[in-house]
């Protein structure tokens, strides 16, 4: 996948491995909803290490994903986010805001859609973590119209961390695009309530993804 970044353009690289990753694992993808094709901004739910390359799948856009800075560290791993100049996040320091504010403008003036894992890690156990402050900020900074997008037990395929690997069909949910409003303090964490929603009502409908 590396090699390939130093012979297709952008995004061509990227969506090949993506494809590659999801071939070799034979994982397929049923979606439900539609992309919105003027979305600024991706909010997808994590769970396993194969949702960036459903993500980089079922859109055809160019992608830049915002990561934790100690991601781009990771040997081979960390080449993979940094050739396609992907965001570092630098937690916990005092210029990370401004320089995140200055890399999703970047970012934005090329045509990419930021996407963000807005938990901030993996969670297997089917109940998303708070959503992190920082895709609000950055959504009501630009006015982002945002499109969430709630991947369905993605780890009962693929998971490291239990050792699971195994073929399957996984439920990809298009939520209603919206523009960001820094009025209403409150809309990520109702978000968070939506896509969790969305996710129960998921599985309880299909047990098969359990």
């Amino acid at each position: 996948m590396i090699t390939t970044f130093y012979l297709l353009p952008q995004p061509y690289s990227v969506k090949l491995g993506s494809w590659f990753i999801r071939l070799f694992g034979f994982i397929g993808v049923k979606t439900h909803g539609t992309l919105d094709p003027d979305a600024q901004m991706y909010l997808v739910n994590h769970q396993s290490d194969v949702d960036i390359g459903i993500i980089e799948t079922i859109s055809s856009k160019n992608i830049a994903w915002v990561a934790k800075n100690e991601l781009f560290s990771i040997p081979f791993f960390g080449l993979v986010l940094k050739l396609p100049q992907n965001i570092a996040l630098q937690r916990e320091s005092k210029t990370a805001i401004v320089k995140l504010i200055k890399e999703v403008k970047r970012c934005l003036d090329d045509g990419r859609i930021i996407t963000i894992f807005p938990e901030g890690t993996r969670t297997e156990t089917g109940k998303m973590k708070p959503f992190k402050q920082g895709a609000k900020l950055v959504a009501d900074k630009y006015a982002l119209k945002v499109q969430p997008i709630v991947l369905i037990a993605t780890a009962s395929y693929f998971s490291n961390k239990r050792k699971i690997f195994r073929p399957g069909v996984v439920n990809a949910v298009f939520l209603d695009a919206f523009y960001a409003d820094k009025e209403d303090p409150n809309w990520l964490a109702n978000l968070q309530l939506k896509m969790q929603e969305v996710y129960d009502d998921e599985l309880t409908n299909h047990p098969s993804h359990r």
